[in-house]
């Protein structure tokens, strides 16, 4: 019996060093926490590690873009002072979280990552810049509030999918989506819209995630999704 339980422990241990520790200095913390730190620091080091395409519409006050999918993300990082606070965000959280733990690796101690991204910000009613812009931008960026009533009343069921060419979950669910767009056009109207070339209507139904699944019948939203969420699962709501 002893033998087995050192042999299990010796298997556990082997296993948790094969993972190996996770990353030092990382906090990720949700709006209100990113805000204030944000504001209690003198000259915040603050990276958006978003496309220059999604910068560019929007972004946080004083954030430099640096792409983490971009092939020189370290050489620009490790310009910054790894002995001061940086902070990290995206869309929605996964590149960010990415982004910090390299930042963890290459030397920084002390690194912030806004939970839930800049979407989880506009949905808390922040205020964000579009690139050349001394203030907030307003401007309509894709379809609005008033275009989005009209789809509704095009269909007595109406299913909504917000995505984005980078979400991984979004992917993952196009393949089955755009065949139900297909195989159901006759029971269900099935409209698929890009979160960053709609990024108005998003903001003025505070979505702060992705992939988002709506469904509407008779114009009232009854049902929806944010995150993946399997075939199978989604046709038991239709």
């Amino acid at each position: 019996m002893k033998l087995i339980i050192v042999s299990t422990l010796l298997v556990s241990f082997l296993f948790i060093s094969c993972q190996g520790q996770p990353a030092l200095g990382i906090q990720t913390i949700n709006v209100k926490a990113f805000e204030e730190k944000l504001k209690t620091t003198s000259n915040p080091q603050l990276l958006d590690v978003r496309t220059h395409e999604e910068f560019a519409v929007e972004h946080l006050d004083k954030a430099i873009n640096v792409n983490w999918n971009s092939d020189d993300f370290v050489t620009k990082a490790n310009k910054y002072d790894k002995t001061k606070p940086i902070f990290v965000y995206c869309k929605v959280g996964g590149r960010s979280s990415q982004a910090a733990n390299k930042l963890s690796e290459i030397g920084f101690t002390e690194i912030y990552n806004l939970e839930g991204g800049i979407m989880k910000w506009n949905a808390a009613g922040m205020a964000t810049q579009a690139e050349g812009e001394a203030k907030p931008s307003d401007r309509i960026i894709g379809m609005c509030s008033q275009e989005f009533d009209e789809l509704l009343k095009s269909n007595n069921k109406v299913l909504i999918n917000f995505h984005a060419k980078w979400c991984e979950p979004c992917k993952r669910m196009a393949p089955y989506i755009l065949k139900m767009q297909t195989e159901m056009k006759d029971k269900i109207l099935i409209v698929r819209l890009d979160a960053d070339e709609n990024k108005t209507l998003l903001d003025s139904m505070k979505l702060d995630g992705l992939p988002v699944i709506l469904i509407y019948e008779n114009g009232k939203e009854v049902w929806r999704n944010i995150g993946f969420i399997s075939e199978d699962d989604l046709k038991k709501h239709l």
